[in-house]
């Protein structure tokens, strides 16, 4: 999910701030900045920059987990000792119902206590899970495993949005890129270290466990001493915004008191309203306008099918490996190293897909079904392949087309919409996509529905990403020639327009020189 930062306005201006230009699209007045923007920009740049510096090197050390690759094959290992349809059937389902359960109420605390906490509720599930694969050995301890896992992926929200409480404004997309980039380097870092320590220091699954409740121990150390900020995204604006009225109308009141208590009937007034006019409700109610955008309803709409697929895919693709190639040895297991490499792969096209400059509005659906067709094949071509490598190079490139339409569709989205409904319009998404990905789950890979095996769940998913590419090569079909249509008819009206005008002019200038000549063109 995307999250930015608030403006701080009042809530009555919500709906006032959401514009439409010729086109029909939704766009964003410029607005002066809050006065928590300003009185940020008034500190020293070292006040809030060694706050960032602080939260960049938390969000590189809590993902230094290097055993995290190897979770799969440490489960079916003779040290856990778990069948694979036990992994696949009922352990691996856990993550996607936990991830639903808890990703709204996550969402709501982490902006009504200000990021830190959920935080702090984070690394604590990181500390949960590695203790559970370290001591646990029952079904059911690695089904609480798979629980933690999904409060930390539902925290993430978290670390995303909480560096813009931080900084003013003006370098929300610089501290963005620093944020997200150490995020990236302490999964590739902490890949290569599991790798590394398995193919070459011959380290057991066990000691990794160790090795990463060690970091993740640390990690929590670290988000104890975090800033705590002071403005969130909705809840507390709005608490803030009504302390200024309160602490105005106090003042008021000392100044010139009165005696009939109207200025205790307007503060008993606002606090009746405070909920009811908060901007969190305000931006619910102007959903509905979102969606009647072609270009947000679309990205919208990948964000949630797509990347439904997507998150069951990397969610069973190491069960695949184990499948296709049953590894007798640790040092053989080479997951950490397709991991770094998907990783670094998906953070290049990432970056390559800011320099892809096409018109949009025309050729969206196009790029989108070819992607996902391209996704469609290399699901198909892991399904089928006996070779391991194969394997991984397809899921490597299968990350990367993913990663490629993420700024792409957050851009497509956030550049249309205020700060405030651009977060919640990335939270509905995400948890729409987790609902139907718990459905998929159900009935595809849980015991007590179809309980399909690994193999069969990729071909469920190569059909899936199938269905989804007709659609939007339907659509694109759809778009290009009714575009081209129009532009044809524009053109030829156009030129009959031109040739009236033409004609109109050359019988005007005719005129003009019969009369100069004392002639009239009249019987």
């Amino acid at each position: 999910m995307m999250e930015m930062s608030t403006r701080g306005e009042r809530t009555e201006d919500v709906k006032e701030e959401l514009r439409t230009d010729e086109n029909g699209h939704t766009v964003e007045p410029e607005a002066p900045e809050t006065k928590d923007d300003l009185e940020t920009q008034t500190q020293k740049p070292q006040a809030w920059l060694w706050s960032v510096v602080y939260l960049c090197w938390y969000g590189f050390m809590v993902q230094l987990k290097p055993g995290e690759p190897f979770i799969t094959p440490n489960l079916l290992s003779p040290e856990k000792n778990f069948t694979r349809e036990q992994v696949t059937n009922e352990i691996s389902p856990v993550l996607s119902y936990s991830y639903m359960a808890v990703l709204v109420p996550v969402f709501l605390l982490t902006d009504y206590l200000r990021y830190k906490p959920v935080l702090i509720l984070q690394s604590l599930s990181h500390v949960s899970i590695w203790l559970l694969l370290l001591l646990g050995t029952s079904l059911l301890e690695m089904q609480l495993m798979e629980f933690f896992y999904g409060i930390t992926m539902a925290a993430r929200v978290a670390y995303s949005s909480y560096i813009f409480s931080l900084v003013p404004a003006t370098v929300y997309q610089r501290v963005a890129s620093y944020s997200r980039s150490s995020v990236l380097m302490g999964v590739f870092i902490s890949s290569v270290l599991g790798q590394m320590c398995v193919s070459v220091g011959g380290v057991s699954y066990m000691m990794l466990s160790a090795v990463s409740l060690g970091f993740v121990t640390f990690g929590l150390l670290l988000s104890v001493f975090l800033p705590w900020p002071k403005r969130s995204l909705f809840f507390n604006q709005a608490y803030l915004e009504e302390e200024r009225k309160v602490a105005a109308q106090s003042e008021l009141a000392r100044m010139k008191p009165d005696k009939d208590g109207s200025v205790a009937a307007q503060s008993s007034n606002v606090s009746a309203h405070s909920w009811t006019n908060s901007v969190f409700v305000q931006m619910l109610k102007e959903l509905k306008n979102v969606m009647k955008v072609p270009s947000l309803r679309l990205w919208s709409l990948w964000w949630i099918f797509n990347s439904t697929g997507y998150y069951l895919v990397v969610f069973y693709v190491h069960i695949l490996w184990n499948k296709v190639y049953p590894a007798t040895e640790n040092k053989h297991v080479y997951n950490g190293a397709v991991e770094a490499a998907s990783t670094l792969l998906g953070a290049i096209t990432s970056f390559a897909a800011g320099y892809v400059t096409i018109r949009w509005n025309l050729w969206s659906e196009l790029v989108i079904g070819l992607i996902t067709a391209a996704q469609a094949g290399l699901l198909l071509l892991m399904d089928t392949t006996d070779n391991i490598w194969v394997c991984y190079v397809s899921y490597a490139l299968f990350r990367g087309l993913y990663q490629f339409l993420v700024p792409i569709a957050i851009f497509q989205i956030a550049s249309n919409l205020t700060k405030e409904l651009c977060a919640l319009v990335f939270g509905v998404n995400t948890f729409l996509g987790t609902i139907l990905k718990s459905i998929t789950t159900i009935i595809v890979a849980d015991k007590r529905g179809l309980a399909l095996n690994v193999q069969s769940q990729f071909f469920v998913y190569f059909f899936y990403f199938i269905f989804l590419t007709v659609i939007y090569l339907g659509c694109s079909v759809w778009i290009i020639t009714r575009h081209y249509r129009n532009q044809r008819a524009g053109e030829g009206q156009t030129e009959v327009s031109v040739a009236t005008e033409l004609c109109s002019k050359t019988a005007a200038a005719s005129e003009a020189h019969c009369v100069i000549n004392g002639t009239s063109n009249k019987a």
